[in-house]
């Protein structure tokens, strides 16, 4: 089996939409790759985040803002003959977004980014405590190329 490119962005969309998590890659001042799980939302073509207000990625992401964001999922281990080694392999689907990351400061902008990403995960609606909006740093990557993979599916 062959993978082959995702071209369709609806596609990558229901692949993004089927995962519960991503992975975001970033470079440090060192040129050192740093690569973090986070829970995400996505909506009209713009991927959600949030994080500590401080900490090793923000320093980061302040010094330079670019990422590489890895979705996966339906992995499902296969192989063609039991007996050969490198018959074997991974059914899988996954999409690469590359963007730039923008904070959100403002109060009301910063809510909305938590109403995106919690419906993420539950079509519950959910009130923030003004305290924990403050304490918190939503950003969304502005997606400058997205390209994804789908082995065999």
């Amino acid at each position: 089996m062959r993978s082959r490119a995702v071209i369709q962005k609806e596609e990558m969309e229901k692949i993004i939409a089927g995962c519960n998590v991503c992975y975001v890659g970033m470079v440090d001042a060192n040129s050192e790759p740093y690569v973090l799980p986070f829970n995400f939302g996505f909506q009209d073509g713009i991927l959600y985040l949030h994080s500590a207000k401080a900490g090793k990625k923000i320093d980061i992401l302040k010094n330079n803002n670019r990422v590489c964001v890895v979705f996966s999922t339906d992995h499902v281990l296969r192989y063609v003959n039991e007996e050969v080694a490198c018959s074997w392999g991974m059914k899988y689907r996954s999409v690469l977004v590359y963007g730039k990351v923008e904070f959100i400061e403002d109060y009301d902008a910063k809510v909305s980014a938590l109403e995106i990403l919690m419906k993420n995960y539950s079509e519950k609606p959910f009130a923030f405590s003004k305290p924990s909006v403050d304490d918190v740093l939503p950003w969304k990557v502005i997606i400058d190329k997205m390209e994804g993979r789908v082995y065999g599916y």
